[in-house]
């Protein structure tokens, strides 16, 4: 199947391109001897912001309707100075104009009040913030056309159980006919942030057939397939044990039987 991209409005061609990983940096290290679980993290890819090497941004819910937004560049010593910031104010009720405050932190920097939020939507969608109370819309770097029938999912990343972790709204998207614009939406509680760097993902994306599943019960004769398939595998999985230097055991059988169905 073929998935075609085209790239943030704001700032095309910037961020690292969707990329697959089944690994997770703060699992334990015997996670890696889980096929299911780094399938798990594999499924789809994830999705970066559309920031380069040297860039970095950070946003906060302060709570009652106010986000802080800054955005930093790397200094040649390899830390992050702010360039600017903006403190958003929703209006009472959530109707009305959105009070956007702008702070010019460096005084290295040429950019005015309209190029410092024109930059922000590149990352965020003011008018998306506070829907839910505490939800901030963060853009990524890349968007997606799918086949005909194909839809998007847009998910937090899999298997990142590192706390505190904050909630996000999955939602689908009919990507073939509707020219979406990435954005993953998180819910954070006051005085909660996020921020992200060039090689930091802020979501992840599968794809899923638009089509409808029917489900029916197993016959006797498939009840019994799966039943001897199930006491095979475990002989097999017994007798494939494998011990480490750490004295973990662990079995490769499950990974060798889906490398061998695919081949």
């Amino acid at each position: 199947m073929e998935v075609r991209l085209f790239y943030n409005s704001v700032r095309p061609g910037v961020g690292m391109k969707p990329h697959r990983e089944g690994l997770r940096p703060l699992l334990p290290q015997h996670a890696r001897h889980c096929p299911v679980l780094e399938a798990g993290s594999a499924l789809g890819f994830l999705v970066y912001p559309p920031l380069t090497e040297k860039e970095s941004f950070h946003i906060e819910f302060q709570g009652e309707g106010r986000y802080q937004f800054i955005y930093s560049l790397k200094k040649p010593t390899g830390d992050f100075e702010p360039i600017f910031s903006v403190t958003i104010v929703l209006p009472v009720g959530t109707i009305g104009m959105i009070k956007e405050d702008v702070s010019i932190l460096s005084r290295k920097t040429a950019m005015n009040r309209n190029d410092a939020l024109r930059l922000m939507r590149a990352f965020i969608v003011p008018e998306d913030l506070a829907t839910p109370p505490g939800a901030i819309a963060m853009r990524g770097a890349t968007n997606f056309r799918t086949p005909q029938g194909w839809d998007t999912v847009y998910t937090p990343i899999f298997n990142m159980i590192d706390r505190p972790v904050a909630p996000m709204l999955v939602v689908r998207v009919e990507t073939d006919w509707y020219a979406h614009e990435t954005e993953f939406r998180y819910v954070l509680q006051p005085g909660e942030g996020i921020s992200t760097a060039h090689n930091m993902p802020i979501g992840q994306v599968f794809f899923v057939p638009r089509e409808e599943i029917t489900m029916r019960d197993c016959t006797n004769e498939e009840l019994e397939e799966i039943r001897r398939s199930k006491e095979e595998f475990v002989r097999e999985k017994e007798a494939q044990k494998i011990m480490t230097p750490h004295g973990l055991s662990y079995s490769p059988h499950y990974l060798r039987q889906s490398r061998s169905q695919r081949s």
